[in-house]
């Protein structure tokens, strides 16, 4: 009897009908803020302060906190040393699907002794709906243990939702077992993406250089240095004192412009061997800002001489008279790329000024996840604590996180504004290993999925509710790791503006004036994207760089065997329908089917006779074929589709390769095996490219007598061809050519080529030429 087989993973996108817009009164039409996510029922408590505490002892004196006791939960208010006043200001946040007690009870405490308390019973607790306005604390007495009094507390105890006001900053009841130190990392928070600005520095020239060696010919080259990015000059031509260069070197920038861009120009003594001449440090606070592409005044800045001394580079006090001539400026007409070009979620530039109208409001509803894998062990068990991030323009959100749950509820939404629907909204689900504190240093959350979605994609209005697949690719294959259920609205509010902006470039004007090289954006975007990650890891709580990285796809430029068979079917599959038009031609012209053929022929006669009806019935053509298939248009939204990423089929030793570090950590006779493959692979790219360089070549060689016979021929042929095109009427040229094509089988020499292209293969290329 053979083993049961494991039942494949299902990589599919689910439509669901979760219960949204709950926190509306009954007949209240209004959009409510909360209108995409399901209504989660909390009870909080509020402890704001006590008064005219009563220690044990009597002397006045204590150490006060509230300890608030719901069923099995039990949660502190921190301490206060020797205060008979304290103020707290706390606010509690019980689940209502988990109270299992009739009754809440709030004691203060001095220490661990027992000074009074307020017992309240839940069903007598208000209810408060947002918007209302916020429930006021009041003054109750508390009860000791014995007559007399003991002081009061003011508190605030109602029922809500996750829509409170509260409900951000709230201690939730699920976070028990996490340290003080460590409950920051379990909030939810919205992050801004710094203002990044492209530096553009052009290096102009140099004068009166003092090198110290005045005997030889100075070979000077000038090196920039912003934060860790780091850039030189090629060495000047003119081997001087006053060398030139009009260079320019490119750097990100972020507000607030806390580095200095240092200047250095030094003089190639030897190989490894540079002598510094002279240093000048620039504040970006006094840079130039630059909209379009209008050059800015060039400077002079003065050359501070240093000397070694002491084991440091000391400034002398001498005076120098070096200087040098700059160009700088922060272009703000740039967009500084800091994700993947493919799922940019913001087109703008820097510059405000050049920021077009927003089109409508993307909103986001955080619902929950089913089905989430154990990502650690925790007290012998496996365990997930995760939270949710969405990425859309520059605004970062972060949901609270979910303790101990394979099926977390978030129930957050979030709105962006929009401003091109040609973006991508990211949202990644992340499993938080910081919930230690101090203890967690050097932990990474670990990856558990993201989802895109393409904003162009969705029909304006809609609420698209969809349960999607989270799939992450490991070093044995790829993965399931549950599913994440959005509710995602696109919202347009000027459909004018939307559809002008598609005939609109995509990125800046700049981008197309001045446009920057491919390794130019490549090296830029590498750098925006750890400057992005390194001011979002220092927030509170952090957004950490594993993170951001991860949603901004940092190692997507990395060689990939599956991506490469991915993208080669992607270009198979897109030239589909042209071989497929060739075929059916190739069947017209064989009489596959007499019909069709004759039916192909009156068409074509019709055309060569009606010229002015071939391009409207090219459009009316394309017209009816679009309303054909709008009955068929996608109804989801896109998502990670595993069998065009070429996920399943690739093997283990192709995700081991891709996961591999650069440069490689494997072993010697593994890197040599996956060598050899590569080669073997680039063989056939190789032969491809040069087959067509020789199809280009043969051209070329139609008229360059290459081959005296052939061009020959060829200028022959065009002779005759342009003394009868100029005496035969075009239309009846066009008609014995279409018919020619189109004859009968008989006519035709079977199996063999046509003369052109005989003619064709037989030019010469300079593949004769090659080693």
């Amino acid at each position: 009897m053979q083993p049961p087989q494991p039942r494949p993973e299902d990589y599919s996108l689910k439509e669901t009908t979760p219960h949204l817009g709950g926190f509306m009164a009954a007949g209240d039409k209004r959009r409510s803020t909360y209108d995409l996510v399901e209504q989660m029922p909390y009870l909080y408590v509020r402890a704001v302060k006590a008064k005219e505490l009563h220690a044990k002892d009597g002397t006045g004196s204590c150490n006060p906190s509230v300890e608030i006791k719901l069923g099995n939960y039990r949660c502190t208010t921190r301490q206060f040393e020797k205060n008979a006043n304290p103020e707290w200001n706390q606010v509690f946040a019980f689940p209502k699907e988990r109270i299992q007690s009739s009754y809440i009870e709030v004691t203060v405490k001095d220490k661990d002794d027992f000074i009074g308390r307020v017992i309240f019973d839940l069903n007598e607790v208000p209810k408060r709906v947002p918007p209302d306005s916020p429930l006021a604390p009041e003054w109750y007495r508390l009860e000791g243990r014995k007559e007399g009094k003991v002081g009061e507390l003011m508190l605030a105890v109602w029922m809500g939702s996750q829509a409170d006001e509260a409900f951000p900053e709230a201690w939730h009841a699920d976070a028990a077992t996490v340290p003080s130190d460590g409950l920051a990392s379990i909030r939810s928070k919205v992050y801004l993406t710094p203002k990044l600005w492209y530096l553009r520095v052009n290096v102009i020239e140099a004068q009166d250089l003092v090198p110290s060696d005045k005997c030889r010919y100075p070979e000077v080259y000038v090196k920039a240095t912003l934060g860790n990015q780091s850039l030189r000059t090629r060495i000047s031509a003119s081997k001087s004192v006053n060398p030139m260069w009009n260079e320019d070197l490119m750097f990100v920038a972020a507000e607030p412009f806390e580095e200095h861009l240092i200047l250095s120009v030094e003089d190639r003594i030897a190989p490894n061997k540079d002598e510094v001449l002279g240093k000048a440090c620039i504040q970006l606070q006094n840079v130039d800002r630059r909209p379009d592409h209008r050059p800015v005044h060039s400077r002079w800045c003065n050359l501070e001489k240093h000397v070694a001394g002491d084991g440091e580079q000391k400034k002398k006090d001498v005076k120098f008279s070096s200087r040098i001539h700059l160009r700088i400026s922060l272009d703000g007409g740039y967009h500084v790329l800091d994700e993947s070009a493919h799922y940019s979620s913001d087109l703008r530039a820097t510059e405000k000024q050049l920021w077009r109208p927003s089109i409508g409001v993307l909103e986001l509803g955080i619902l929950n996840a089913q089905g989430l894998l154990a990502m650690k062990t925790k007290d012998g068990h496996g365990t997930t604590d995760s939270y949710c991030v969405a990425k859309y323009g520059h605004k970062w959100v972060r949901t609270r996180t979910i303790i101990d749950s394979f099926n977390p509820k978030w129930n957050e939404q979030y709105t962006w504004d929009v401003y091109d629907p040609c973006t991508v909204i990211t949202v990644g689900v992340f499993d938080n290993c910081h919930l230690q504190g101090e203890k967690s240093k050097g932990n990474k959350d670990s990856r558990i999925g993201k989802v895109r979605v393409r904003l162009s994609t969705l029909e304006s209005g809609r609420v698209y509710t969809h349960s999607y697949p989270l799939i992450i690719l490991l070093p044995t294959g790829v993965k399931k790791m549950g599913e994440v259920q959005l509710a995602v609205r696109f919202t347009c509010s000027s459909l004018v503006n939307m559809m002008q902006l598609y005939s609109q470039p995509l990125l800046p004007k700049m981008h197309y004036v001045y446009p920057l090289s491919v390794t130019q954006l490549d090296v830029l975007r590498l750098q925006a994207t750890h400057m992005v990650s390194t001011k979002l890891s220092r927030a509170e709580p952090p957004l950490r760089k594993e993170v951001v990285e991860y949603m901004l796809d940092v190692d997507s430029h990395m060689w990939s065997m599956r991506k490469s068979k991915a993208n080669f079917f992607r270009i198979m599959k897109v030239l589909a329908p042209l071989v497929g038009a060739a075929q059916w031609f190739d069947k017209i012209c064989e009489w596959k089917n007499p019909l069709t053929t004759v039916l192909i022929h009156l068409l074509f006669i019709i055309l060569v006779v009606f010229p002015e009806l071939i391009l409207p019935t090219v459009f009316l053509y394309l017209f009816l074929i679009g309303v054909w298939f709008y009955r068929w248009r996608p109804r989801q939204p896109p998502h990670m589709d595993t069998r065009l990423s070429h996920a399943e089929t690739s093997n283990p030793d192709e995700f081991d390769e891709e996961f591999d570090t650069f440069p490689t950590s494997r072993a010697q006779d593994v890197v040599r095996m996956r060598y050899d493959r590569l080669r073997s692979i680039a063989g056939r790219v190789q032969t491809v490219v040069g087959d067509l360089a020789t199809q280009g070549e043969r051209l070329q060689s139609l008229l360059n007598w290459r081959d005296p016979r052939a061009t020959a021929i060829f200028v022959s042929f065009c002779l005759i061809a342009g003394v009868v095109l100029y005496l035969a009427p075009f239309r009846m040229v066009v008609l014995i050519a279409g018919l020619y094509v189109l004859r009968h089988p008989r006519f035709r020499r079977h199996g063999l080529p046509s003369a052109p292209l005989n003619f064709f293969r037989r030019l010469p290329a300079k593949t004769d030429s090659l080693l």
